[in-house]
């Protein structure tokens, strides 16, 4: 993937390594291939589908994990003190994901399905459920800021554990009572949604910290970021690429056999990633962030955490519901609508404040101790 320290001059096409370049084409053949097996070879779905971890199939789960690890060990860790003071930052976010980004999804679903209950819980289970693994990727590629990418992250796994069901509880029980609409139950445990984020964050985020910890401390920064760095960093697209086949493997014969059911639910989600990617991009330039910063502030609003979105919806209404077919067809938009808005974002570089020089800890006589 592309290292950050570089997004900020040249063209972006040659700042891009070949692989990075054509990303969207390597994401549309994976999607196509993708739905292209699971429609030609006969029980491939039910096969993926039988070796699951927190609902979620496990070569899923091992695409994720690949996916996550590599982006994940390019975060500068000692860095992220300077990330949690930055109230510009913090405070956006969270109201963005957890007051705005709910909120949004419900309105879309009411709007846009109201003849159809079970895509429309569907899609306000996806609305409810915060990104923490894709985003990485779509921050990175866009010339985020990953230690804002982390801390993020971080902050959304803590409150989707603790605020998933009670908003679940809300959006699909008391808020439609009190506006005499369809009630839904939702029936997830905490410990359910904890696991999903100690297995989709948790691991990649350990395996990256000591990574980074024990590679610096043996050899030093440079030698981390200019050799170890290049080397696992294309692992990232390999486990993104593996992850998106798979997924519309599982899916494929239900995502091709229901084009027009699909076409219903694709409309809300894009309205729903253009308003709150452009909407939280506007809120950093008002509040004065600079590009990478905004661009990690737009990314981590946008997105969505479709793994756990479809674990609690197979868990809850069964894998052949509408809700779970909701749930699937998220990432079916979200991946190329984000890939997308990964140029949109390179491009309004201009429209920012140039980002603050920022020291590096493991330059300075301490830190050349610590390494």
């Amino acid at each position: 993937m592309s290292d950050t320290t570089t997004v900020a001059t040249g063209p972006v096409a040659g700042r891009l390594s070949f692989l990075d370049r054509f990303l969207a084409v390597w994401i549309l053949a994976a999607m196509a291939a993708g739905l292209g097996l699971g429609r030609l070879v006969p029980g491939l779905g039910d096969a993926l589908a039988k070796v699951t971890v927190t609902g979620v199939s496990l070569p899923i789960a091992l695409g994720l994990l690949v996916m996550m690890y590599p982006v994940l060990a390019k975060v500068r860790y000692d860095r992220l003190g300077t990330v949690t003071r930055d109230r510009r930052l913090l405070i956006p976010s969270l109201v963005l994901n957890w007051i705005v980004g709910p909120a949004l999804m419900f309105a879309l679903a009411w709007l846009f399905l109201p003849d159809l209950p079970e895509y429309r819980t569907g899609l306000i289970i996806v609305g409810l459920a915060r990104c923490i693994a894709m985003v990485v990727i779509w921050n990175d590629l866009a010339g985020g800021d990953r230690e804002a990418a982390a801390v993020l992250v971080a902050l959304n796994s803590v409150f989707q554990v603790f605020a998933f069901a009670a908003l679940g509880w809300f959006y699909l029980d008391t808020l439609p009572g009190l506006l005499g609409l369809e009630q839904t139950a939702l029936d997830v445990s905490v410990w359910e949604i904890a696991r999903s984020v100690l297995i989709f964050l948790g691991i990649p985020l350990l395996a990256g910290f000591l990574t980074r910890r024990l590679g610096e401390r043996a050899k030093g920064r440079t030698w981390y970021e200019t050799e170890l760095i290049p080397r696992i960093g294309p692992f990232a697209l390999y486990g993104l690429l593996f992850t998106i086949v798979v997924l519309f493997a599982l899916q494929g014969d239900a995502i091709t056999s229901k084009p027009l059911d699909v076409v219903r639910i694709a409309l809300p989600l894009l309205v729903y990633f253009a308003l709150m990617w452009a909407g939280a991009m506007a809120v950093g330039r008002a509040v004065g962030l600079d590009h990478p910063k905004a661009t990690t502030l737009a990314f981590t609003a946008a997105g969505n955490n479709f793994e756990l979105a479809i674990a609690v919806a197979i868990a809850t209404f069964g894998a052949a519901s509408g809700q779970a077919l909701a749930g699937v067809v998220g990432p079916l938009i979200e991946v190329p609508v984000l890939i997308g808005l990964v140029s949109v974002a390179l491009a309004a570089r201009r429209y920012f404040p140039e980002p603050a020089p920022v020291a590096d800890p493991a330059a300075s006589p301490e830190g050349s101790a610590r390494v």
